[in-house]
């Protein structure tokens, strides 16, 4: 989304031009009966409105033939400046700009009831695919791309968009990242996605960055500068190929509950905090949580950064763990029910299916 601003300055200079052009007319007719006519300033004011206005009211003291020509070229300047402004004003209302207007403050508006949200930036191949594995979640996010035709595609697919260079502050600013849980650098540059990388995280420390990578060297540089998790869709993607054509059946259930929106199966990720401290030291045989909402716990991930695949029922719950389950929907709704009675700030995101 563009600001009105930079949609529509031209005309709105315009505009602003020709009513500078008649104010400064006035001012002029105002300073000639004054000064050369001597007359008081109310009847030079009211004279110069009646010229402009060309309402031909006829002159309220008897004027020279010098102030007759004055006051004619003063009526045919006020008729060029009146037909500019008229003529500004008709193509603005041709155009749509008010209406626009008016849909740009609606579109802002939705942007800033933004909250917990996710930020693409970049709309290229892998940032389109990111956006529609959002739709199909049901995550709220918000574009950022510098490519007009880019935002153009993404506003009819009804994105919340916003043009500009997502390496700058402002527009991330604009984008509330403030505000936002995840940030998606998925610019075609390994160094773009590395600013906005450094500057996510010196606005939002605790937002999670998630950046695109095209080589080994710059996974590693991302990672120093603060990435939560580097992706490079050439390395991922081969290990994908390989994958598929050594254990295709795993694959395809991988792909399954990872993607999509028809599927029966669903992977979530629920963290355990200080607000469930009835969970906190128990083991998960103690907790219940298979027979209480049917999910399946496949992993735990510590705080320290273990991971603990396939926990048993002896495995104790501890304070920040991360709980890796699958199940169904409605199961996994069950299951944020049991441990995420209320959403805290830092904690992952609800199924919202």
């Amino acid at each position: 989304m563009q600001s009105i601003e930079q949609k529509y300055g031209r005309l709105k200079e315009q505009l602003l031009l020709g009513l500078l052009m008649l104010m400064g007319l006035f001012l002029l007719g105002m300073g000639w009966f004054v000064a050369v006519e001597h007359w008081s300033w109310v009847d030079a004011a009211y004279m110069t409105i009646i010229t402009l206005a060309t309402v031909g009211f006829g002159e309220i003291h008897p004027l020279g033939d010098r102030s007759r020509i004055f006051t004619s070229i003063l009526i045919l300047l006020g008729l060029i400046a009146g037909g500019y402004i008229v003529n500004r004003f008709v193509e603005a209302m041709a155009s749509g700009y008010f209406q626009e207007i008016r849909r740009l403050k609606e579109y802002q508006q939705q942007i800033n009831e933004l909250n917990n949200h996710y930020i693409v930036c970049g709309l290229g191949r892998t940032g389109q695919q990111v956006a529609k594995e959002f739709v199909a979640e049901k995550i709220a996010f918000v574009v950022i791309d510098l490519d007009p035709e880019r935002i153009e595609i993404a506003e009819a697919e009804n994105y919340i968009c916003i043009q500009g260079d997502a390496t700058l502050d402002q527009y991330l600013q604009a984008a509330r990242i403030e505000q936002a849980i995840g940030l998606v650098a998925a610019l075609t540059s390994d160094a773009e996605n590395l600013y906005t990388v450094l500057s996510a995280k010196t606005l939002n420390p605790k937002i999670r960055a998630i950046a695109r990578a095209s080589t080994e060297e710059a996974i590693e540089k991302l990672r120093r500068a603060g990435a939560d998790a580097v992706v490079s869709p050439y390395i991922t993607g081969g290990r994908r190929l390989a994958a598929a054509a050594l254990r295709p059946q795993v694959m395809d259930f991988v792909d399954g509950i990872l993607t999509g929106t028809e599927h029966s199966y669903y992977l979530e990720e629920v963290r355990v905090d200080s607000n469930y401290s009835g969970y906190v030291g128990r083991s998960l045989s103690q907790a219940r949580l298979r027979v209480k909402s049917g999910a399946l716990v496949l992993a735990i991930r510590r705080q320290d950064g273990e991971l603990i695949p396939g926990p048993t029922g002896d495995t104790l719950l501890l304070l920040g763990d991360v709980l890796i389950c699958m199940g169904t929907a409605e199961q996994l709704r069950k299951l944020n029910s049991i441990l995420l009675p209320v959403q805290t700030d830092g904690s992952l995101r609800p199924p919202n299916r």
